[in-house]
C-alpha cells in the first residue's frame, strides 16, 4: 500500500489522466474506418489534434476538451467547493451551466456534441422538467464513468462511499441495472489503484473481499476464490445491491489475459478490434482494463494504443487514462501532455485539489 504522499500523487494522476485522454481523442474521435483515420491523420497519432472540419468536434483545437471533459470539470468544481460530493451541488451546476447551452440535438453544446445520455437528460429536466431523480434514461454508453471517476478518486479510501456515491451519481442520467453495475465496478477499481493496489490477477478477490465484508453493493453466493456455497446456506440478502459481482471480476480476467505469453493482442491498439470500437460500455471496459494492465507503468502506450484504435477512442484513452495516472502518478504522466491541455493550470489545479481531500 501507498504512503500519503503517494496516494495524494496517483489520485492527482488519475484526474489529470483522464483529462489527457479524453483531449487526445477530440481530433480522431469516432473513426470506425481505421484507413480513413490514418489518411487523416497520419500512420500513427503522438499528440493533441485538432478536429477535421467535417468531423465531431469541428471547429475546436488540439488540446481543449469536449464536452464529457467538460462535465467532469463540472463535477470536480463542485467536489473541490463543497468538500465532498454534494449532489444538489452538482445538479444545480449542471442546470445553470450546461444544459442552457444545449437544444436536445447531438451537434450543439460544449465540445460541439452531445451524447445520448446528457440528451436524453435535456430532454427530461427541460422539455419535460421533470425532478432530479426522474431523469435518467437508458443509454449503455459510459458517460456516466466519464465523470464519476473523480468520485471514485475522492473516496478511494472509503469503498462503501464511493460505491454509493458512484451509483447515485450514475443515475441521474443512466439508470439501467448493468450500465449502473459496471460504471460502478470500474469506480471501484480506480479506487483501488489509487490506493496503490496493482491493476493484476489478484485485484478482483481484493474487491470480492469488499462485497464479502458489505462495503460494496454487489450480490454473491459463492464462497471464497468463487468456490461454491455451502449446503444449507442461506441465499443472501439482495435488496440494495447489483446482481451479481461479475462486473468486478472482469478486471482481474482481462489483466491475466495482457499478462499471458500465450495470449497476445498485437499492436495493443487492436484491442479494440478484439472488444469492439461502438460506444457500449461493455465494449469500452474491457479494452479498457487491457490496456491499463498491460501499460500500468507507461502512461504513454496506453492513452495512444488507447486513440489509435478508432472508434469510441475518446472514452477509451479518458478511462484508461484514469486507471494507468492512478498506477503511475500525477508526476510521471510525461509533461508534454499536461503542457498541452487547453486550462491546464485550472484542471492541475482542481486535480491537487481534489486529491488533498483524499484519504485525509
Amino acid at each position: 500500500m501507498s504512503d500519503a504522499t503517494t496516494i495524494r500523487d496517483r489520485a492527482a494522476g488519475a484526474v489529470m489522466g483522464a483529462f489527457v485522454g479524453e483531449a487526445l481523442g477530440l481530433g480522431p474521435h469516432w473513426y470506425y474506418d481505421l484507413d480513413e483515420m490514418r489518411r487523416d491523420y497520419g500512420p500513427w497519432i503522438t499528440d493533441y489534434t485538432d478536429p477535421r472540419p467535417d468531423r465531431y468536434h469541428a471547429g475546436l483545437k488540439a488540446g481543449q476538451l469536449s464536452q464529457a471533459g467538460y462535465i467532469l470539470k463540472l463535477l470536480l468544481s463542485s467536489l473541490v467547493a463543497c468538500g465532498g460530493y454534494d449532489e444538489a451541488d452538482f445538479c444545480r451546476r449542471l442546470d445553470e451551466e450546461l444544459l442552457p447551452l444545449l437544444d436536445g440535438t447531438p451537434v450543439c453544446g460544449p465540445g460541439g456534441y452531445t451524447s445520448q445520455s446528457i440528451r436524453e437528460l435535456w430532454r427530461q429536466r427541460v422539455e419535460r422538467k421533470l425532478p432530479w431523480g426522474r431523469t435518467g434514461g437508458h443509454a449503455d454508453t459510459t458517460e456516466a464513468a466519464e465523470r464519476t471517476l473523480a468520485l471514485a478518486v475522492r473516496y478511494a479510501c472509503e469503498p462503501d462511499r464511493l460505491a454509493a456515491a458512484v451509483a447515485g451519481n450514475c443515475v441521474l442520467t443512466q439508470i439501467d441495472d448493468t450500465v449502473v453495475s459496471m460504471t460502478t465496478a470500474y469506480g471501484a477499481v480506480l479506487g483501488m489503484l489509487v490506493q496503490g493496489h496493482p491493476l493484476d490477477e489478484g485485484l478482483s478477490a481484493r474487491l470480492m473481499a469488499l462485497v464479502a465484508r458489505g462495503e460494496l453493493p454487489f450480490h454473491a453466493v459463492t464462497t471464497g476464490n468463487l468456490q461454491p456455497p455451502r449446503p444449507g446456506e442461506p441465499d443472501p440478502p439482495r435488496a440494495g445491491t447489483f446482481a451479481s459481482p461479475d462486473a468486478l471480476l472482469t478486471p482481474s480476467y482481462v489483466a491475466a489475459a495482457a499478462a499471458d505469453p500465450q495470449i497476445r493482442i498485437e499492436p495493443a491498439w487492436k484491442v479494440s478490434i478484439v472488444y469492439g470500437m461502438p460506444c457500449a460500455i461493455y465494449h469500452l471496459l474491457p479494452a479498457v482494463y487491457y490496456l491499463a494492465a498491460r501499460f500500468r507503468d507507461d502512461f504513454e502506450a496506453a492513452v495512444l494504443h488507447a486513440v489509435n484504435g478508432g472508434g469510441q477512442n475518446q472514452a477509451r484513452a479518458m478511462l484508461a487514462g484514469a486507471l494507468v495516472g492512478a498506477q503511475v502518478g500525477f508526476s510521471r504522466i510525461p509533461r508534454r501532455f499536461i503542457d498541452g491541455l487547453e486550462e491546464s493550470a485550472t484542471l492541475c489545479r482542481l486535480a491537487e485539489d481534489l486529491a488533498a481531500q483524499v484519504c485525509a
